[in-house]
């Protein structure tokens, strides 16, 4: 039987017009409501328009988990994180419409498998998200509505602070997104996102807990994720699309340009296409189990094994407040838990078995 919360009341007439669903992401509906924090958003006009474009709807088809979506169920959208981003800045900051629109456009400068290809050709999500506010047809967009685009880069860059990008080593809206959804994916939750919800807060323009309980559930799922970060998961897969892409680069007309407005399915088709890449593009997909990754030894170990090095960029370890109080005050034992997320292994000898 068809949910009865789902239908309007003409949709019981055989003549009806379909209504859209709660969670559908076109604005044609007046509220969106995220699945995961089940927080429902009345939508702006401007935001509706926003979700019209072209950048917008792009993330739609961009992995927010890169290439580790080969090898595990890390498969949901860019868009769905932005989205749920957005609803945690509705949630907390109401009226703030240029957090709201800052939330919605925080990742439109991402590349094809996200996180993936950054660094490759000086290629870069921030500057290339900044370059695409100025332009249309995200401008005329916002000027439409009387928003300048200085705003909107300013509200990104931290301008005034905001829970949206607060300081390095505290939790912000947008990593709190990707703790809590990698975590859902993953099967890593121990409390429901909605209930958590009731016991955080934004203090000094960081995610604050309530108590050391839902710290304690947060700082879990941070510490989850380091592990997922260095994992054969997310260290193999990655290691490999970074090679093909930059041989792609170096062997086809594409431009580093062209490539950073690929979606994730362009960006296959693309490696598929070249004789360059081709074959080993196909063995990441439906061979990965052939796959070895090993942390980094001296010299003369890296030596016995064929193959390649690879680093990771960084190891995300943000840390929530504990009622307005830096995790190291409130809760030493979790702040030093946090902290020894910084001697995970960031450097890797893969190879082909």
């Amino acid at each position: 039987m068809v949910d009865q919360q789902l239908q309007s009341p003409s949709q019981s007439f055989g003549n009806a017009a379909a209504s859209p669903v709660p969670t559908h992401v076109v604005g044609l509906s007046p509220v969106f409501t995220d699945p995961l924090w089940r927080i429902a958003v009345r939508l702006r006009p401007v935001e509706i328009d926003l979700l019209r474009t072209e950048p917008l709807r792009r993330l739609h088809f961009i992995a927010h988990g890169g290439a580790s979506t080969i090898s595990t169920l890390q498969s949901y959208s860019r868009l769905e994180h932005t989205l749920g981003v957005f609803a945690l800045v509705a949630h907390f900051r109401p009226a703030d419409e240029l957090l709201r629109i800052a939330a919605l456009l925080h990742d439109i400068g991402h590349l094809p498998l996200s996180h993936t290809a950054e660094g490759i050709a000086d290629l870069d999500h921030h500057t290339i998200g900044e370059q695409l506010l100025w332009a249309d047809p995200i401008r005329s967009v916002l000027g439409k509505h009387g928003i300048r685009s200085e705003s909107v880069v300013a509200a990104l860059a931290g301008r005034p602070a905001s829970p949206l990008t607060s300081r390095a080593g505290l939790l912000n809206l947008d990593h709190l997104d990707s703790y809590v959804r990698s975590g859902r994916a993953a099967g890593r939750l121990d409390t429901d996102p909605a209930d958590m919800l009731g016991r955080l807060g934004i203090e000094h323009a960081a995610v604050s807990a309530a108590d050391r309980g839902t710290a304690a559930s947060l700082v879990g799922l941070v510490r989850a994720e380091a592990l997922l970060h260095t994992s054969w998961d997310n260290v193999g897969p990655v290691s490999v699309v970074r090679r093909l892409v930059g041989r792609l680069l170096d062997s086809s007309p594409l431009t580093s340009a062209e490539l950073a407005r690929m979606t994730d399915a362009q960006l296959w088709s693309a490696l598929e296409s070249c004789p360059g890449t081709r074959a080993e593009s196909v063995m990441i997909r439906y061979e990965p189990h052939r796959l070895r990754v090993r942390e980094s030894a001296g010299e003369g170990a890296r030596e016995m094994l064929s193959g390649w090095d690879f680093s990771l960029r960084k190891i995300y370890s943000s840390a929530p407040l504990v009622e307005g109080e830096r995790l190291e005050v409130a809760a030493p034992e979790l702040a030093a838990e946090v902290a020894a997320l910084q001697s995970l292994p960031v450097t890797f000898r893969i190879w082909w078995d």
